[in-house]
């Protein structure tokens, strides 16, 4: 099957997870950027930290995970202890507070070892959708909650709002003792360290200032919230340590398991398999809700990127272009033959294939590094820098703008309206809409200009829904619906984000990548809302101004976008979507 590499760096008798690969045609092209690597004597000055392997701006201040699990293992006792701490004060739940790189590591690790009896049971919340976060507080008693409010930079808008909230509902019942139930993640000297000095949390645990959000996963950012979950820290840092030791400076390049997946991610890229479509058993599934941030984030800029497809149905070979490089992430100590079967019948039609076998879950912290060191790599190998996010500060900077605006006026700005039919609304800039009333050729109907949009989907592009409605099992399912019925009619890769957690992910890719993105963003209206303490404006107006920032971000970006707002029975709305897209007459 291909060409093989053990991943043979053995640390402490823990081996790490083998990496086979079948690439056909392009095992040559990979053999040539493994060659070219070695030329420049990448392993080497990668430890190094050297930033002339990327574009010799800042990124050696930004390298700072090459060196946190050694540092975390120093760390281990007192972890240990608080976890200890944590456990005897008999917290029924512990709610993460955050966003991005502070929040997804933690909702992989949440899927995937779920409750530990004795230890509180973790919820992530990471959106301002009301009903989001009412469907969280209807969850908890916050009298007995441990809340971990997480933020490198203190300044992120919606733990800093969530914060306030749930800060608020646990005071009504603890008073002064408040401060007790919560905990901060965040950078030395950030806003959030003060305010957690302030509120007089009951800890405050710094980041490393060298280590970017998205990299963070063996930092206090993830390690922290699994201490509180009672998950083996000792075991799951003892495996990343190992594959810490197999992708060092002296393994042979080719035998190097993070430097081998991130040549062949940015090779195959360079030659147009850009769609980097990840599979993983069931009980690891998650992991592709981290990967996407990481590769989208760090390599989607400069009309470049890395798009990462992930909880994408797994269809038959016909289904799929020439643009897809297969990865799959197997569990080894609980495999699915369906999937099995699946992939192997990918492969013999000649898609390239890569399969990553995990031996157990305790590897996850493994597999956070191999995937870190990869993505470095194949930032190296497309030019650019793979450690900032240009692009996610012009969503940000529109919702402000927009929110001051609701403060000063009392309503939000709207965009430009196609048509209203039946509490259903289409949304799009001048540029779009002029697109999409040509192509409906004056018949202008929900169904009409909805069939107008996908239509502009070309061989090659992928397609995004953008859904800032609550991320529940209902919802997600019929979202995927929609998007498995555009994926097998068109034969084109597809994304969901949640907003807006997908703003901190996936986003960069959106407005820096490609220009290759067909984006239908979903909002709704909300049947509750809730006020934010300290704040002119609730969470459903956050919410509105977040998704009009972000529509104004792609907007700019001259990308291929229609707003669709649905009517507060989501359900029913999603369910009408559907037979809209799926029905060919237009």
């Amino acid at each position: 099957m291909g060409n093989s590499a053990d991943s043979g760096g053995v640390a402490q008798g823990i081996k790490v997870g083998a990496l086979t690969h079948a690439l056909g045609k392009y095992e040559a092209l990979v053999k040539a950027e493994l060659e070219s690597l070695a030329g420049k004597n990448f392993p080497q000055q990668l430890w190094a930290k050297d930033a002339s392997l990327w574009t010799g701006q800042d990124e050696s201040q930004w390298l700072g995970w090459l060196d946190v699990v050694k540092e975390q293992l120093a760390e281990l006792p007192k972890l240990q202890q608080f976890a200890k701490t944590v456990k005897d004060k008999g917290y029924k739940h512990a709610v993460l507070l955050g966003m991005g790189g502070s929040s997804l590591c933690v909702e992989v690790m949440r899927q995937t070892f779920g409750n530990i009896a004795g230890h509180p049971a973790m919820i992530v919340l990471d959106s301002t959708v009301p009903a989001q976060v009412i469907t969280v507080r209807k969850q908890i008693d916050p009298a007995s909650t441990l809340f971990i409010v997480a933020s490198k930079s203190g300044s992120t808008t919606e733990p800093n709002v969530l914060c306030q909230y749930f800060y608020e509902e646990t005071k009504k019942l603890v008073g002064d003792k408040v401060g007790d139930h919560f905990i901060a993640i965040t950078d030395p000297g950030s806003s959030m360290d003060q305010r957690a000095q302030d509120w007089k949390f009951g800890h405050i645990f710094h980041g490393v200032p060298s280590i970017g959000g998205r990299f963070s996963a063996l930092s206090n950012f993830g390690m922290v919230p699994a201490a509180v979950m009672g998950l083996d820290l000792k075991e799951i840092l003892r495996h990343a340590e190992a594959m810490v030791s197999a992708c060092g400076a002296s393994t042979d390049i080719a035998q190097n398991p993070g430097i081998l997946l991130g040549t062949i991610l940015g090779a195959l890229n360079k030659s147009g398999r850009d769609k980097v479509t990840i599979y993983a058993s069931s009980a690891i599934q998650s992991l592709g809700t981290w990967l996407e941030q990481l590769l989208a984030e760090s390599t989607g800029k400069e009309g470049k990127g890395i798009i990462p497809i992930a909880q994408e149905t797994l269809f038959a070979p016909p289904n799929y272009g020439d643009d897809r490089l297969f990865v799959y992430v197997r569990l080894a100590s609980k495999p699915d033959s369906h999937q099995d079967i699946k992939i192997d019948t990918l492969e013999r039609v000649g898609q390239p294939v890569l399969r990553i076998n995990v031996p157990d879950v305790l590897q996850l912290g493994a597999e956070f590094f191999r995937w870190e060191v990869a993505t470095a790599t194949a930032g190296s190998i497309l030019g650019i820098n793979a450690f900032n996010q240009p692009n996610v500060q012009e969503s940000k900077d529109f919702t402000k703008e927009f929110l001051a605006e609701y403060v000063e006026d009392g309503e939000l700005p709207e965009n430009k309206l196609l048509v209203s039919e039946n509490g259903f609304e289409l949304f799009a800039d001048d540029e779009n809409a002029k697109v999409l009333k040509a192509k409906a050729a004056g018949k202008e109907t929900l169904k009409s200009l909805i069939h107008a949009h996908l239509s502009q989907i070309r061989s090659g592009d992928y397609f995004a829904i953008n859904a800032f409605v609550e991320c529940g099992s209902k919802n997600e399912e019929k979202l995927q619906k929609i998007r498995d019925y555009i994926m097998r009619k068109q034969k084109v890769a597809t994304t969901l984000g949640f907003g807006p957690r997908f703003l901190h992910s996936t986003g960069q890719l959106h407005k820096g990548g490609p220009n290759s993105g067909v984006f239908l963003q979903i909002t709704s209206d909300e049947k509750e809302d809730l006020a934010i303490p300290g704040e002119q404006y609730s969470f459903t107006i956050l919410k509105e101004a977040q998704a009009l920032g972000d529509f104004k971000a792609l907007s700019s970006r001259k990308r291929r976008l229609l707003r669709l707002h649905l009517p507060v029975n989501l359900e029913s709305a999603l369910d009408k979507i559907f037979e809209i897209v799926s029905d060919a007459e237009s």
